[in-house]
């Protein structure tokens, strides 16, 4: 899975990159068909937003979390997504009973 990095109004350090590359590796471990992953890092006022779109069997999945704390609003993203996954998921198993 490739994953893009774009910051707007911050600086995405090493830490940050390395802590969205441990959770969507979880996200990816479950679901191995995503392909591309684009996060989108930006503060605005006292808020600090964080994006995401999935790419994957040809569907685009996008998700977006905001509270006062990157970290919190990442893992924030990151339980959305997999929430959509999931229910992706389940959604393809009752087509195909």
């Amino acid at each position: 899975m490739q994953i893009n990095f774009v910051g707007k109004n911050i600086e995405i350090t090493p830490a940050i990159k390395t802590y969205i590359t441990d959770k969507f590796s979880h996200i990816e471990k479950r679901f191995n068909r995503i392909t591309q992953t684009h996060i989108v890092l930006h503060v605005e006022n006292i808020d600090q937003i964080a994006e995401a779109t999935l790419y994957f069997d040809g569907i685009e999945m996008h998700a977006a979390a905001k509270s006062h704390d990157m970290y919190q609003s990442i893992d924030m993203l990151v339980d959305k997504l997999t929430g959509q996954m999931t229910k992706h998921k389940e959604k393809i198993i009752d087509q195909h009973r």
